[in-house]
């Protein structure tokens, strides 16, 4: 086998190795900042709007999910 094939296959190698790596690593960072800052619910949109002095109904709640959900 030619040495410049040797050397082409472990440059493909060190690829894919770094591929599979990173994939798993960046899962993990990924999952880990989800637990950190979980997605806006309905249950932390009405908490807003009750600490602004007011008693959201659920169909108020339902719109803020729509609109956010929309300009995502």
């Amino acid at each position: 086998m030619p040495i410049w094939l040797i050397d082409i296959l472990y440059v493909l190698l060190g690829l894919v190795i770094g591929l599979v790596i990173g994939f798993f690593v960046s899962k993990k960072l990924f999952t880990k900042q989800l637990e950190a800052n979980p997605p806006i619910n309905e249950k932390m949109i009405e908490a807003m709007m009750s600490s602004m002095g007011r008693k959201p109904s659920q169909k108020q709640v339902r719109q803020v999910m729509q609109q956010m959900n929309r300009y995502r």
